[in-house]
């Protein structure tokens, strides 16, 4: 036991053991955020995100898990909905000046890199804190890719990934059924299926957000028309 333990709670400093409390205490508020799903296909980025809605009253359209960054690249997030919200905007307004500046569609990798790069200021400098969220970054770039950036602002590309308090069972489903060949159709399938197994509740049209993007489309969001037919 080190003296002034303590001490190392009050900022974004290593204690003597090599670790950052605020960090970890960011990576716990992820573990319970509702569950967020992204698989790579062949020609494709799928995202599936369950909603946590636990207040009786409130409208379901208003909560948002699955986001279009770009025509090419979306995102979905678990953890802390204002912290969430902030890095997809941030994302947002990355790719617009990329695009205003050098005419161009700015990479899936080249925007992970910049969203971690933002997110690591936040366990640097005292007086502010980590983001207590993990995005769940994809796109299509040469192919499909997809990047896991969590709160201590690494990030790695994965070709499934989940985040949020199911992480466990729904990394262990996809280790097992994951194809690199299954279509689109079959991702969301094998997505609706795990948030099914991890949701303490009932999946419905109004509990989850599907996003994908196709090589050669736009993102896109399903209706909860759609919804249905794949519940």
């Amino acid at each position: 036991m080190y003296p002034n333990v303590q001490a190392y709670d009050r900022g974004v400093m290593f204690n003597p053991d090599g670790r950052l409390f605020q960090v970890e205490y960011a990576k716990e508020a992820v573990r319970k955020g509702a569950t967020s799903i992204g698989i790579t296909t062949e020609d494709s980025v799928l995202f599936v995100a369950h909603k946590n809605i636990s207040e009786p009253l409130a409208v379901s359209s208003t909560i948002q898990k699955v986001f279009k960054v770009d025509g090419r690249i979306g995102a979905t997030y678990s953890g802390m909905v204002a912290d969430g919200l902030h890095i997809i905007d941030t994302a947002r307004q990355s790719t617009q000046n990329h695009k205003l500046i050098f005419d161009d569609v700015k990479s899936v990798e080249s925007l992970a890199k910049q969203i971690s790069s933002y997110m690591m200021q936040a366990t640097q400098y005292g007086g502010i804190r980590p983001y207590a969220v993990s995005v769940l970054l994809g796109g299509i770039d040469e192919s499909p890719r997809l990047y896991e950036i969590e709160p201590g602002a690494s990030f790695l590309g994965y070709r499934a990934d989940a985040i949020g308090s199911g992480k466990k069972v729904a990394t262990e489903l996809l280790t097992k059924e994951y194809k690199p060949n299954m279509d689109l159709d079959d991702a969301i399938g094998l997505g609706i299926k795990i948030i099914k197994k991890v949701s303490e509740s009932s999946v419905t049209e109004d509990t989850v957000d599907i996003g994908y993007v196709q090589d050669g489309k736009d993102f896109t969001i399903l209706t909860p028309e759609k919804l249905k037919e794949y519940l």
